[in-house]
């Protein structure tokens, strides 16, 4: 008596078809897992068994041998639990073969025989076949983000025998009901004063390049952070299905509608482990938050309170854009592609070292500069001194631009990058620097000058072209760089000589 029912499992972020063979033979009453589950997999014996008494149907009293197929893939979660509970109730003839042919299993059971939605369904999704694919009800938003299969939401294993029977249809999703509209984002028209800060956020939107905010406590750093994705772009739907399939796997949750359309915004807290930021563990192999911000924002407030090894993490990430996670069991890749935003006080306390301020000693100042390595900054392409607003700021003048009109000249800046094969324009290759940020005679000239003081070294060269361009760009202006352009750039890569922290840390 063979019961072979198709599902799917999930490592990291990608689904991988899986087919249950469930066999049921005479001998001692027994039940073995064989395919490499894990050990959630193995628990599924007990769920299953008390799923299907509890809906008064029957549990073999023989010898049952599961087999997941392919022996190579590692098995993880409880996904397989309704396909495994299908395929015992086909192996001991409880259902037909037919009635349940050509048709997918995804689902976690709970003991009293309900359905329950897992992570990572878009996924699964994916990983199977074009077939009808029955599923939990709570699901079905997410499952439909992937389109061009027929979906069938169920509740229990009651419903699911009930329709394999014929006594009732297989449900459908619900149609016409649109999804209720996302909740508006945080508009840059609240933050008052600051024009350095706004400028640099513009900035940073239309060229993706990476920001350092330093300043003391209740200067507005992580208002402004907060404010960046309404000045990003909408994500291109191939850009929204990888971001939805990472926040599936990763069970962050779905916005209405189930598709990510809007880049997103992580901002974890400073506790947060290598693995939470990064990625990977042990038998889940499960995205971090890194990875939850691809194509949008990460934003690390009190950035110098972070672990320094988990910091230095992420250097690998910011320079290609994934994360490659090895272990014993398996190897996998995440998307990584998001801009850093970070936020930190001077020193401890806050004042950086400011006469009648500061209540840090020399010693305490030292340590806390020395918890950010040099490679890490000289990844920000931008680094800019925030400091608290003024009375007047405050009281005073109206409100400065709001998100939609600098959105508009963001997203003209992108679309030039776009026209020269780049999504943004720090992603820019070296190699062709020369020929899509040109330099004018007194460009060069303010270059040099700066790489001879030691401001510069290469790559912060590198750099600074790329903002340059970026600041163009949003000025309409020409295809070659004028040494006001070069100008702004370097303004917006502060040196730290105010914040106390030394030049040759914060200059790249």
């Amino acid at each position: 008596m063979l019961g072979i029912v198709p599902s799917a499992t999930l490592l990291g972020v990608d689904g991988h078809a899986v087919t249950v063979e469930v066999h049921v033979s005479t001998g001692l009453p027994s039940f073995t897992v064989v395919g490499l589950p894990d050990a959630s997999c193995r628990e599924a014996r007990d769920r299953v068994r008390a799923a299907l008494q509890s809906t008064r149907l029957e549990w073999p009293t023989e010898r049952v041998t599961v087999n997941l197929a392919p022996p190579t893939v590692r098995k993880v979660g409880s996904g397989l639990d309704l396909a495994l509970a299908v395929a015992v109730l086909v192996a001991t003839k409880q259902l037909e073969p037919q009635q349940v042919a050509g048709l997918s299993f995804l689902g976690e059971l709970g003991l009293d025989g309900t359905v329950r939605p897992v992570n990572g369904t878009v996924c699964l999704t994916e990983a199977l076949g074009p077939g009808p694919l029955v599923l939990p009800e709570a699901s079905v938003e997410e499952a439909a983000v992937v389109g061009g299969r027929v979906l069938h939401p169920v509740r229990s294993v009651e419903q699911v025998v009930a329709c394999a029977r014929g006594e009732e249809p297989w449900p459908l999703p619900s149609t016409g009901l649109r999804p209720p509209a996302p909740p508006a984002l945080p508009d840059l028209a609240d933050v008052r004063g600051q024009p350095v800060a706004r400028y640099a956020l513009e900035v940073a939107a239309a060229g993706g390049h990476h920001l350092l905010m330093l300043g003391p406590p209740g200067a507005g750093k992580t208002m402004l952070a907060a404010r960046l994705p309404s000045l990003l772009p909408p994500l291109t739907p191939q850009q929204a299905l990888e971001t939805t399939r990472i926040h599936s796997a990763a069970g962050l949750g779905l916005p209405p509608g189930g598709l990510v359309r809007h880049p997103p915004f992580r901002a974890p807290h400073h506790g947060a482990s290598s693995v939470a930021l990064i990625g990977g563990g042990t038998a889940l192999m499960r995205p971090g938050e890194i990875s939850g911000a691809h194509h949008g924002v990460l934003f690390l407030d009190e950035l110098a309170e972070f672990s320094p090894h988990v910091l230095d993490a992420l250097r690998q990430p910011l320079e290609e854009g994934v994360v490659r996670v090895a272990r014993a069991a398996a190897t996998v890749t995440f998307p990584a592609r998001f801009l850093l935003v970070a936020a930190m006080n001077p020193c401890p306390c806050g004042y950086g070292g400011r006469p009648g301020g500061c209540r840090c000693t020399e010693g305490a100042r030292l340590r806390y500069q020395r918890r950010l390595s040099g490679p890490l900054l000289d990844r920000f392409d931008l680094r800019i001194e925030v400091q608290r607003p003024t009375a007047e700021d405050l009281f005073g003048p109206p409100a400065g631009e709001g998100s939609a009109s600098v959105a508009a000249r963001v997203l003209a800046a992108r679309e030039r990058a776009s026209a020269r094969g780049v999504r943004c324009n720090a992603e820019i290759p070296a190699s062709r620097l020369d020929e899509l940020a040109p330099l004018d005679e007194g460009a060069t000239e303010l270059l040099l000058g700066a790489l001879s003081s030691g401001r510069l070294s290469a790559r912060g060269l590198h750099r600074v072209r790329r903002v340059a361009r970026t600041i163009a760009d949003l000025e309409d202006g020409p295809a070659v760089l004028t040494r006001a352009h070069l100008a702004t750039a370097l303004s917006l890569r502060v040196d730290g000589t105010a914040l106390g922290i030394p030049i040759q840390a914060l200059a790249g």
